[in-house]
């Protein structure tokens, strides 16, 4: 072999050697990745930040992954995507079959203030009241806890729910269920699917307000996987029905940026791997007053 043929074979060689050492050293995509991900596709919309997605939930392998990726380009994403309101829309647009048989008519709850239900939490179980009567064979699931300062009987969301549905909006108390013990969205979440397991029912609509459904429609759908994955027991969102209100605090005009942070307590995620989504998703933080 002459001098050039070596010095080219060597050349070749290293350029393998180089690339192979690029790849070794090219982190693995992670769940943190994805989330951050599905922000940054929210907040810039681009064909290429769709497939980014896609690439994302592609190489994880994992069944919950996509779901979260999937449910949330459709409940992000799609500008299509609808809210079904109280007293704007008819109930009957859920198309539950079967009169709600094997569906849970899922209400969740809201602060309370000085151990009293607040007028969003009375809308929100009005709201769910109207889905109640329209699918009579379905079950309702209030869920919220001790919630509140100055509440020294430690009421629950849940209990005062499940009180105004029967005796303000005639609704059976049979039919009621409660978690009485969350006391987030994301305990929301990981309560009710125990309850509905028990119950053997597959499928719910989540209640809740306008501002608020983007996300906890996330949160259940991101549990329901996990849920399915651990326990094979699946349980599918049928749908929403909101009462149509505005946020009572700034802080859920960055509704997104909560989803994405609570998607990873749902997940288990590792400590390091929550901290990577906080700290990429700071930039969209808004700043803090400057004191004066």
């Amino acid at each position: 072999m002459n001098p050039m043929s070596k010095f080219l074979l060597m050349m070749l060689a290293l350029v393998m050697l180089t690339s192979a050492l690029a790849a070794a050293e090219q982190s693995p995509v992670t769940f943190a990745d994805l989330i951050v991900d599905l922000v940054e596709a929210y907040r810039n919309p681009s064909d290429s930040a769709l497939l980014k997605i896609d690439a994302d939930a592609e190489a994880l392998q994992d069944e919950v992954a996509s779901s979260v990726a999937e449910h949330w380009k459709a409940v992000y994403l799609n500008p299509d995507y609808q809210l079904l309101i109280d007293g704007r829309d008819d109930p009957a647009l859920l198309q539950i079959p079967d009169n709600g048989q094997d569906h849970a008519i899922v209400i969740l709850g809201y602060e309370l203030q000085d151990g009293k239900m607040t007028d969003e939490l009375k809308g929100r179980c009005e709201a769910g009241a109207v889905v109640a009567r329209a699918y009579p064979a379905s079950v309702l699931v209030c869920t919220g806890g001790a919630t509140g300062e100055n509440n020294p009987d430690q009421h629950t969301e849940a209990g005062l729910m499940k009180e105004y549905l029967v005796q303000t909006c005639g609704v059976d108390e049979a039919r009621i269920l409660t978690d009485d013990r969350a006391l987030t969205t994301a305990d929301n979440a990981l309560n009710t699917l125990g309850i509905m397991q028990a119950q053997g029912i597959h499928t719910m609509t989540i209640v809740t307000s306008s501002y608020h459904q983007r996300r906890g429609q996330t949160l259940y759908n991101a549990v329901s996987a996990q849920y399915k994955k651990e326990h094979s027991y699946p349980i599918g969102i049928i749908g929403n029905y909101c009462l149509d209100i505005e946020p009572s605090m700034d802080i859920y005009q960055i509704d997104e940026l909560i989803a994405a942070i609570q998607l990873g307590v749902v997940l288990n995620l590792p400590e390091e791997e929550n901290k990577a989504i906080s700290d990429a998703l700071r930039k969209y933080m808004p700043a803090r007053p400057a004191r004066e």
